[in-house]
Parts: structure tokens; C-alpha cells; sequence
């Protein structure tokens, strides 16, 4: 069982993927934007954080960057609708451990999300 970070300002994604990582057997947080993220990285450690890049405030490559710089550092999955490789190309220079666009397909979602609890 892992500590989870889900950080997405959509209702909609929140809900679901808290379902499904719970589901998995996984403690679970939410976060609605890059403030509550990087407060809620502040009181504890996560193994793995789920991020979307368009959050209002502090955007997903701010809360990418502080994460990184955590020792020890949490795996990142990021989701987002910015599927350009440009985008790419930034999150995984910022560290990014793995790349979902959206809508993506809830299988490969937690086929990834195993896979980078795997690695550790």
C-alpha cells in the first residue's frame, strides 16, 4: 500500500482516480492546486504523485520542479489535456517519470501508476 498525491483541479478526474487508486489498496490524498500540493508535500512523504500541468496558481511545472528537489524524491505521473511535446519535453527535463495526455484509457493509467510504484 502506497501514499498517493493526486493533484487536478477537475472534479471530475479527482473523484475517479481517488476511487480506483483506493480501490488498489492505496492511502490516498487529494490536492486542487499547486498551493494545497506543495503544502500537503510539506507534512508528509507520497510515493507516488498523480499531476496535472494546468492547475490555477502554481501550475504542474512549478509543483514538478519543488517535487524533484525533495530528497527522497516521490515517482511523477503526469496527466494532462497539454499533450504537445513541447509540454512533454519540459516535464520530463523537470524530472517527469511518466506522461499520460488526456482523455487517457483508465488501464494504462494504473498499468503506469504499478509500474512506477514497482520501481520505487
Amino acid at each position: 500500500m502506497a501514499q498517493v498525491l493526486i493533484v487536478d483541479d477537475e472534479e471530475s478526474i479527482l473523484v475517479p482516480l481517488e476511487f480506483l487508486f483506493r480501490k488498489a489498496g492505496h492511502r490516498v490524498e487529494l490536492a486542487r492546486t499547486g498551493e494545497e500540493a506543495l503544502s500537503r508535500l510539506a507534512e508528509r512523504p507520497y510515493a507516488l504523485v498523480v499531476l496535472d500541468l494546468m492547475l490555477p496558481g502554481v501550475d504542474g511545472f512549478q509543483v514538478l520542479e519543488a517535487l524533484k528537489a525533495r530528497t527522497p524524491a516521490p515517482k511523477v505521473l503526469v496527466l494532462t489535456a497539454r499533450g504537445r511535446e513541447a509540454d512533454r519535453a519540459k516535464a520530463r527535463a523537470l524530472g517527469a517519470d511518466a506522461f499520460l495526455a488526456k482523455p487517457f484509457g483508465v488501464q494504462d493509467l494504473m498499468a503506469e501508476a504499478r509500474r512506477l510504484l514497482e520501481e520505487g
